[in-house]
This record gives structure tokens, C-alpha cells and sequence, in this order.
């Protein structure tokens, strides 16, 4: 297998670390320690360590907007299905081992607003509003922005609730509590379980 190039390393690196221990909690100089890479190396990839923090959210963007993408695909072609579905990637993500909650709610509560990091943080969550908005007009919501803003609120509140009560059962909660709101806002109605 060949090595893997210094820019991976050091993302891999900051992954693991911010992620476990948060952003302002690990320096450049853990880094670059435990990446192996050379000082100079870190700097020609991220000037400052901001940038590699963007760079890490870009990644964590990647991962939880794709889980999210495919647990709504995978509960089928209708948009109403897809907005519970969607809660299939809370779930999962509740379940991992070393689950610490949203990535992208840590930095946000680590950064100031106005720099590039709370910048990236806010862009991950207007991108999941407008995708999950998207879906609540296909579904023929009729404020499907005030759904999507209820939902994303759910969301949220499910990956802190994983985190803070380490009880994975905080997703099955947020789903059901999501199948409601889609139910009431698309005119469906299902017979009470149980």
C-alpha cells in the first residue's frame, strides 16, 4: 500500500482529533506530531489553522450530507418519505462508537461569528435547509420552508440529544416526532400504532 500523501494525513489527522477532543482543544503542533508530517509541510497545505479547520468541516460536509442524502433515498421516491427517512442517518450516527454529536454544531460553538469556521458551519446548515425545503415542496407541503426550519430544528436537536443522553433511542424519537409534522403539513394521516 503506498503512503498516504502529507495533505490526507494531516486532514485524517485533524478528523480524528477535533472531532474526539474539539477545535480549540488541539494545536497545530499535536498536528503535525501525529500526522508525521514536517512544520513546513502543515503550512504549505494550511497557512493557518483556520484553514484546516474548514477543510475539515468540508469533510465532515461530505460524510453527514451524504448519509443524510442516502437515508432519504433509501425510504423511496416519495419526497414525504424522504423527509422521515432522512432521520435514518441520526440513527445510525447516534449509534457510533465515539459519537460526540454534530461536528458542525461543536464548531459553531467554538467559533466566532464572522470567521471563516462559523462562516462554514452556517453554510453546512442553510445547505441542509434548502435540500430538506426542496423535499417539502415536492412532498406538497404548503409552507415548505416552515416545515423544512421544523425539521432541521428536530435534526439538530436529535444529534445534541445523542450526544448530551447518550441514548440512541433520541433518534427514534426524532424520527416519529418527524413523521408527525410531515403527516400534518401534507395532509396525510396514519392510524395510530400499538
Amino acid at each position: 500500500m503506498a503512503p498516504q500523501p502529507a495533505r490526507e494525513r494531516i486532514l485524517d489527522t485533524a478528523f480524528r482529533l477535533f472531532y474526539a477532543h474539539g477545535i480549540r482543544a488541539v494545536g497545530v503542533d499535536r498536528i503535525i506530531a501525529e500526522s508525521g508530517v514536517a512544520k513546513a509541510t502543515f503550512y504549505k497545505w494550511f497557512p493557518a489553522k483556520d484553514d484546516l479547520v474548514v477543510a475539515y468541516l468540508d469533510t465532515v460536509d461530505g460524510i453527514w450530507s451524504g448519509q443524510l442524502h442516502d437515508a432519504a433515498a433509501a425510504a423511496g421516491p416519495d419526497p414525504a418519505a424522504e423527509l422521515v427517512g432522512l432521520f435514518d442517518a441520526l440513527g445510525t450516527a447516534c449509534r457510533r462508537d465515539g459519537y460526540r454529536g454534530c461536528a458542525f454544531l461543536n464548531a459553531a460553538a467554538e467559533a466566532v461569528p464572522g470567521t471563516p469556521v462559523h462562516d462554514r458551519t452556517v453554510a453546512h446548515k442553510t445547505a441542509v435547509l434548502e435540500w430538506v425545503a426542496g423535499l417539502a415542496a415536492d412532498a406538497g407541503a404548503p409552507d415548505p420552508r416552515g416545515l423544512a426550519r421544523s425539521l432541521t430544528l428536530l435534526l439538530d436537536g436529535g444529534l445534541a440529544s445523542g450526544a448530551l443522553d447518550a441514548d440512541p433511542e433520541a433518534a427514534a424519537w426524532a424520527a416519529r416526532s418527524a413523521r408527525v409534522l410531515v403527516d400534518a403539513a401534507v395532509g396525510r394521516g396514519h392510524p395510530p400504532s400499538g
